[in-house]
């Protein structure tokens, strides 16, 4: 597993090294959108999540999501995964179901990859 922030970016050819190694096409990262820091290269979003835990970051700001490396604009982030799934928070799904959020996803993970 890798921490990402604005003082360690990641590349789309280290993403795409990543997909390989591990699903193919798509590499999993959890994000706090709180501190502006993503954890990539896990395979369970569980993993990266508990990561983030231990280092200070509250359940509340992290969120899920799927890269696909090879791929361009909406299909680039897929926001997906069971640590989204939190209906006594209003999210009912295992996507990100507030807009507000999904934006605020895309402009992070805009910001860590170069």
């Amino acid at each position: 597993m890798k921490i990402i922030d604005k003082e360690n970016k990641i590349s789309i050819q280290e993403l795409k090294l990543m997909s390989e190694n591990m699903f193919g096409d798509l590499v999993k990262a959890v994000l706090d959108i709180k501190k502006e820091i993503m954890v990539v290269d896990a395979e369970l979003h569980a993993d990266q999540e508990k990561i983030l835990l231990e280092n200070g970051s509250k359940q509340e700001y992290l969120w899920g999501i799927n890269l696909y490396p090879d791929e361009m604009d909406d299909e680039f982030i897929e926001f997906d995964s069971m640590i989204n799934l939190r209906p006594s928070w209003g999210n009912r799904s295992r996507g990100v179901d507030d807009e507000n959020i999904q934006h605020k996803i895309i402009e992070i993970v805009n910001k860590l990859i170069v």
